[in-house]
């Protein structure tokens, strides 16, 4: 068994005005937030910090939806200062895990952006596990959940804050840890009968369509 890094970014836009014709990336990093999971799948450490920008600035939907304010990231560290702290932070053994692979896209990006060498940098994000499609896999449904609506549907009583970065990564980790403890994920009642109710529709479409198509008279119908 090993440790986990669960992480989780929040971001400004960098308005196109700004970007255009520079090549300067759509979006910038203004939190990482990230929990520390140990072998016994407790969570035993955190990290956050603010991250100011060079071209973005939190306008006021990032506002209502983070919480995050522009007088939190003034004298907040620029990028490569927070992201260096973050992996330092990092135990070398350790597994990271994130809701999608949308934020170890954003890292990469940013730091090529801004033109940001880490070493190691594949090592650090080797084998991550994206646990939105885990989730998805476990309960066998193919759309992809949102973080709230996942937490519900596993029937987990979550941190408030959504949007947050690091009650993100607190949530995330919470859900992460009920699938590795439970090897038949238990579900909220609710949510479990209508994931049955949509299966046994799917089955019942899918027999229909078998039906429909075993029925036709196909051998008439020339083949170009």
């Amino acid at each position: 068994m090993c440790k986990y890094v669960v992480f989780d970014l929040e971001m400004c836009n960098v308005p196109y005005s700004v970007r255009k014709g520079t090549g300067f990336i759509p979006m910038e990093t203004i939190q990482i937030g990230a929990v520390l999971v140990d072998e016994k799948l407790e969570i035993i450490d955190e990290f956050s910090t603010y991250v100011s920008p060079e071209k973005g600035w939190i306008d006021s939907k990032i506002h209502r939806l983070t919480g995050i304010s522009n007088e939190d990231i003034s004298g907040a560290p620029a990028f490569k200062e927070a992201i260096t702290s973050f992996f330092n932070w990092i135990p070398k053994d350790a597994k990271m895990v994130s809701w999608s692979d949308s934020d170890e896209i954003q890292i990469r990006s940013e730091l090529t952006n801004k033109n940001i060498e880490i070493a190691g940098l594949d090592d650090i994000f080797d084998g991550l596990i994206d646990c939105q499609k885990a989730f998805g896999e476990r309960i066998h449904v193919e759309r992809s959940y949102g973080l709230k609506d996942a937490l519900c549907v596993a029937d987990i009583i979550y941190e408030d804050g959504l949007h947050n970065g690091l009650v993100d990564a607190y949530n995330t980790a919470l859900l992460f840890i009920k699938m590795e403890r439970e090897p038949v994920l238990r579900l909220n009642s609710y949510y479990k009968n209508i994931l049955m109710d949509e299966e046994e529709e799917e089955s019942r479409c899918s027999s229909t369509l078998e039906s429909l198509f075993s029925n036709l008279d196909l051998s008439g119908i020339a083949v170009a």
